[in-house]
């Protein structure tokens, strides 16, 4: 018995326009469905990243605050790989993203920044 692959990561936003916003008009992603449930008044959109994974997006009425700086305990990140990180970079800053300087891995010496969502989630770009 083994784990596949990661199916997908869940993201809870505290204002879902604009995160909804974020995720297909500026990183891209597309819709696979999106659903209200009024039993949580909440909405459920589900993005795909690939062929093989996906971004559930839920809004939450009255969401606590992401801890994030300091780190806290839990997820740290999410990171996503691009061919161009230059290209991605440009396109992000063109929209308004404020993006960190692009790095080197000194182990891998692959190029990788970082970059946050609407709520503070940190995005890394890593460069393939």
């Amino acid at each position: 018995m083994k784990l596949e692959k990661i199916h997908h990561v869940a993201i809870i936003c505290a204002d879902y326009e604009k995160s909804k916003r974020f995720y297909t008009k500026i990183l891209g992603f597309e819709v696979i469905s999106e659903i209200y449930r009024e039993e949580q008044q909440s909405f459920k959109l589900d993005l795909a990243v690939g062929d093989s994974f996906q971004i559930e997006l839920f809004s939450f009425p009255d969401v606590p605050a992401r801890a994030s700086y300091p780190e806290a305990a839990g997820l740290r990140h999410l990171a996503f790989a691009v061919k161009d990180i230059a290209a991605f970079v440009n396109n992000l800053t063109s929209q308004g993203v404020d993006v960190e300087k692009v790095r080197v891995d000194p182990l891998t010496k692959k190029r990788f920044t970082f970059f946050s969502d609407p709520d503070g989630l940190p995005i890394e770009l890593y460069e393939e």
